[in-house]
């Protein structure tokens, strides 16, 4: 709980009533009165519980549950029913734009990472290492982007609202793709496509390095059993 005193309206009283005296003026009636105000603040880092997400692969189940935060209840997104792929809704804002009034491909590249993290975030991966395993903080392993390819059919513009779709797929033992869908939310129509290329680099030597079969099984249950 957070109280303050409205102390700034106390302060400009009484600079009126000192320039009414210098000038011989009557004095304002004001109209504030000093009050204590409790206003209800709740703590943004106050975990809040988040759907499991339940997968079968190999005849094991697992279970990832994570704690999200006040972003997670104000964000837009969540996993498919499939628990396999993420969806989330954006707004384009004005600063995101170009002079068409149209979203830039840095604003769409952006976009796309922020639904990639969110992804991998919401399947319990961690925030502080972009979506790293437990294996691979254990092994100073990041993932870096090889390569994106990203295939634009319109471009939405300003106050426009996109929704995005993001998953996983397999790409043997160097590293993973993901892949993005881009579609308009007023219709439904897909408005783009991309597709990226992520391995894994030793974050000390900075040298690239194959995933491990501990690796590959944290991060594959997530994964589509058949390529989209």
């Amino acid at each position: 709980m957070l109280k303050f005193s409205c102390n700034v309206t106390d302060q400009i009283h009484l600079i009126n009533q000192a320039q009414c005296r210098f000038m011989g003026l009557p004095r304002p009636v004001s109209s504030f009165r000093r009050r204590n105000v409790s206003l209800p603040i709740s703590n943004p880092r106050t975990p809040v519980k988040i759907q499991a997400v339940v997968s079968e692969q190999g005849g094991r189940t697992l279970t990832e549950i994570g704690s999200g935060t006040l972003a997670d209840r104000l964000r837009l997104g969540s996993l498919m029913e499939d628990g396999f792929s993420y969806k989330e809704k954006f707004i384009v804002r004005c600063y995101e734009v170009g002079i068409n009034k149209t979203a830039t491909v840095e604003t769409i590249a952006n976009l796309l990472q922020e639904v990639g993290c969110n992804h991998a975030q919401s399947l319990g991966f961690s925030t502080d290492g972009f979506a790293t395993t437990t294996t691979m903080r254990k092994m100073n392993l990041i993932w870096v982007t090889a390569r994106m390819h990203i295939e634009i059919l319109k471009y939405p513009a300003w106050s426009d609202v996109v929704e995005i779709e993001t998953w996983c797929q397999s790409e043997g033992r160097i590293g993973t793709r993901r892949d993005w869908i881009i579609k308009d939310y007023s219709n439904g129509q897909v408005i783009g496509r991309a597709t990226s290329k992520w391995v894994m680099m030793n974050q000390v030597t900075r040298r690239l390095q194959k995933a491990s079969d501990d690796i590959r099984e944290e991060y594959l249950v997530f994964c589509p059993p058949e390529p989209r």
